[in-house]
C-alpha cells in the first residue's frame, strides 16, 4: 500500500515486526511512553521516538544511541489537558527542556507532540492542538528549529491538521481496533 512510515506503542510487540521487515525501507516510530529500562532497545531500533517526556530519558536515549546510525529524531511531549494519567512536559516548563535536549550529541530534538483528551466536538480537539501549536510557534520564535508537529489520532487528525500537524497517527483507521492487551 506504499506506506513506509509505523508507529508503534508496546516494544515488546514492536521489536518482532522491526526484525520480520528488516531489508525494507521503512521507518519506525515510537510512540508509547518510555520508561527508562527500555530505552536501549528503543535507541538501537526505531528513527523516531514521539513521546519524551523527561530529559533524564533523551539523555539515556542518547548515550544509548549507535554510532553507526543518524541520531535519533524526537519530539518532547507537551502535556495538555490536565490529565493526570498522561506523561508530557508543562507548557512553563518545556524551553529549558528543549534547550538541554538539542545539547544531546545522538538525538534531534525535531518538534513536539501531545496527547490530549478524548472529545468529540472539534471546537474542543482544536483548542489542546492549537495550544501545542502555539508552544511550538513560542520555541521557533526563540530559535530552536523544530519541523514537526505530533498530533491526532484516527479519532481527531481532522481537528490536528487543520491546526497545523505535520503527523498524525492513524493505525486505528487502517488496521482497526488494538486487541485488547493482557
Amino acid at each position: 500500500m506504499g506506506i513506509e512510515n509505523f508507529g508503534e506503542n508496546f516494544l515488546q510487540e514492536s521489536l518482532p515486526k522491526i526484525e520480520a521487515l528488516k531489508g525494507r525501507e521503512l521507518t519506525w516510530h515510537f510512540i508509547g511512553r518510555l520508561q527508562a529500562n527500555k530505552t536501549r532497545a528503543v535507541a538501537e531500533n526505531f528513527a523516531w521516538v514521539h513521546a519524551v517526556d523527561r530529559i533524564k530519558i533523551a539523555e539515556r536515549l542518547s548515550a544509548q544511541r549507535p554510532l553507526h546510525i543518524p541520531p535519533l529524531n524526537v519530539c518532547l511531549q507537551l502535556h495538555v489537558g490536565g490529565e493526570a494519567s498522561k506523561g508530557g512536559v508543562e507548557a512553563a516548563e518545556i524551553a529549558p527542556i528543549a534547550v538541554a535536549m538539542r545539547e544531546l550529541p545522538r538525538i534531534k530534538l525535531r518538534g513536539l507532540m501531545c496527547m490530549p483528551p478524548a472529545e468529540t466536538d472539534i471546537q474542543r480537539q482544536r483548542e489542546w492542538f492549537r495550544e501545542t501549536r502555539q508552544v511550538f510557534d513560542y520555541l521557533n520564535e526563540r530559535g530552536m528549529g523544530l519541523d514537526t508537529l505530533s498530533m491526532g489520532t484516527s479519532a481527531d487528525f481532522e481537528a490536528a491538521i487543520a491546526e497545523g500537524a505535520t503527523t498524525v497517527r492513524v493505525g486505528t483507521a487502517i488496521f482497526g481496533p488494538r486487541s485488547p492487551q493482557p
